[in-house]
C-alpha cells in the first residue's frame, strides 16, 4: 500500500544531505513550508544552496537557517525586503553568495528542469548586470539570453490538501511556486494543511499529481513543528 506521509518533520528530512540544492516554495510568507524550513536547523546540515522567492525576515525561518551559518549561497528575486537583516548582514560581511534571478526567469528555470530542457533563452535581464558573462543570440531581430535550468536536490513545498499517495491541492495564492519546484527536484517533501481520503480529492483539483511527491508531512494550520506524529 503506498503512503507517503511521514510521522514528523525530522522523518521528512531524513536522508537530506550537506551540499545539497534545496527549492522553497512559498511568496513571502503564502505557502511558505514554515515546519520543514524550521527543521533544517534541527538537522545536521551545512554548505546548502537555496532557492526561495525571497531571503527570509527577522530571525526565524530561513534567516534562521542562514544565521546559522547552514547556507553558502542563495538564490532569489527579493535578497531584501521588510526585516531581512540577517542576509544582509551576512552578504556585507562576505559569508554568503547572492545570486538575484527575475521571478519569471527563475520559474522558468525550474520549469525547464522539470522538462529536462538544459536550458532556454529570454529577453529578461538584457542590458543589466544580471546579463553579464551569459550567452545572447538573437532571434527575429531580438536579442536574447541564455538562462540554465535549475534543478534541486530537495523540494520543501507547502499544500492545502494532500492524500496518502502525494496528490497536491493548493490553496489560492499558496499555489505560487510550489508546483513548479515540486516537479524539479529528486526529492520532493510536502507540508500539507489537511489530509484527504485516497479518491476524496476532486482530479481537476490536484496540481501537483504524487507522481513527484516523495514524503508529506500534517501540519494543520497554525500548528508548530512538534518532531512528532501529526497524522
Amino acid at each position: 500500500m503506498i503512503d507517503k506521509f511521514v510521522r514528523g518533520t525530522a522523518e521528512a528530512l531524513a536522508g537530506v544531505r550537506s551540499g545539497a540544492t534545496i527549492l522553497i516554495g512559498g511568496f513571502g510568507q503564502v505557502g511558505t513550508p514554515n515546519a520543514l524550513i524550521e527543521a533544517l536547523s534541527e538537522a545536521d546540515l551545512r554548505d546548502l544552496t537555496v532557492v526561495c522567492n525571497n531571503a527570509g525576515t527577522g530571525t526565524h525561518g530561513l534567516a534562521r537557517v542562514m544565521a546559522e551559518g547552514r547556507v553558502r549561497k542563495i538564490i532569489c528575486s527579493f535578497p531584501r525586503s521588510a526585516g531581512s537583516v540577517v542576509l544582509e548582514e551576512l552578504y556585507k560581511e562576505g559569508k554568503i553568495e547572492l545570486e538575484i534571478v527575475p521571478q519569471g526567469t527563475m520559474a522558468e528555470r525550474m520549469r525547464a528542469a522539470s522538462a529536462g530542457l538544459p536550458a532556454f533563452y529570454t529577453p529578461t535581464g538584457l542590458g543589466t548586470a544580471l546579463a553579464e558573462g551569459k550567452e545572447t543570440r538573437e532571434f527575429d531581430g531580438r536579442t536574447y539570453v541564455l538562462e540554465r535550468a535549475l534543478r534541486g536536490d530537495v523540494a520543501l513545498v507547502e499544500a492545502w490538501q494532500a492524500d496518502r499517495w502525494g496528490n497536491l491541492t493548493y490553496r489560492k495564492a499558496g499555489r505560487n511556486f510550489n508546483p513548479v519546484m515540486a516537479m524539479a527536484a529528486e526529492l520532493t517533501i510536502a507540508q500539507t494543511q489537511h489530509v484527504a481520503e485516497l479518491g476524496a480529492l476532486d482530479p481537476e483539483a490536484i496540481v501537483t499529481p504524487g507522481v513527484f511527491v516523495d514524503r508529506v508531512v500534517h501540519i494543520p494550520y497554525g500548528e508548530p513543528d512538534l518532531g512528532k506524529p501529526l497524522y
